[in-house]
């Protein structure tokens, strides 16, 4: 996607940290944010101004054992992916760092592409889960719990089971236009009796809730035949164009 995914990258090795950050960041685009013990990253982590889509993670940090701090992840209700990176890669090591909630485990030393690959795979997963959270423009979207939240405005925008779907079939695709015709079939299906005019109507009403000026629609347009999401347009570009 053209909106960056934000990584938390818990690395004590320097080499590690700089490699990671000029393979993921510099070709790739993902935004990586750098913790160079547990501590740090457990102050990064849970700033409410932050919100990561998913953290890459040592075992042996300096100040504890980066499993622990993936179990203490979960326990506090942080979802998003977790990759535990390491040397340790015995069948018993394994095991403990996935039974403590970790999504995958990648031994050193890793091949930069099969990294970037499980990462890849991970978000997809987490993406297509109830528990996924997106940007969406001045929103922070959550699918699952059919809501749209305005941090600045202290606002919430509570969606029917239709608009969150509509949202989120958008948001997975890549920044391009879906048509009438496929967003009908994925949010109803192919073999609902939802016609055009059903899904126009969604998108009206979505566009009452979210738009500055629904008349001019900067954050869910009109486009090639069907629509689009534009998650990366900030407030202040929202409001100008209203």
């Amino acid at each position: 996607m053209s909106c960056k995914r934000s990584i938390l990258l818990v690395e004590d090795h320097a080499a590690i940290r700089e490699m990671l950050l000029d393979y993921l960041a510099g070709q790739h685009g993902f935004e990586i944010i750098l913790a160079r013990t547990l501590d740090e990253a457990d102050t990064i982590i849970n700033d409410q101004e932050r919100r990561f889509d998913a953290v890459l993670l040592d075992i042996g940090m300096p100040d504890g054992d980066g499993r622990d701090f993936c179990a203490g992840l979960r326990r506090q209700g942080h979802k998003m992916p977790i990759i535990i990176l390491t040397g340790r890669n015995g069948e018993a090591d394994v095991i403990r760092g996935l039974n403590l909630g970790a999504n995958d485990y990648v031994a050193k030393p890793f091949r930069l592409n099969e990294l970037l690959a499980r990462l890849r795979a991970q978000l997809r997963i987490f993406d297509s889960s109830d528990a996924a959270v997106f940007s969406v423009g001045p929103y922070t979207f959550q699918p699952g719990k059919m809501l749209l939240q305005d941090p600045v405005k202290n606002r919430r925008i509570v969606l029917t089971r239709r608009e969150a779907a509509i949202l989120r079939t958008l948001r997975l695709s890549d920044d391009r236009a879906v048509t009438r015709h496929d967003l009908s079939h994925q949010v109803w299906g192919r073999n609902s009796a939802a016609t055009t005019h059903t899904l126009e109507t969604h998108i009206y009403r979505l566009r009452q809730k979210m738009e500055s000026d629904p008349r001019k629609p900067v954050l869910l347009v009109s486009e090639g035949g069907g629509y689009r999401l534009n998650p990366t347009i900030s407030m202040s570009a929202a409001a100008a164009a209203a």
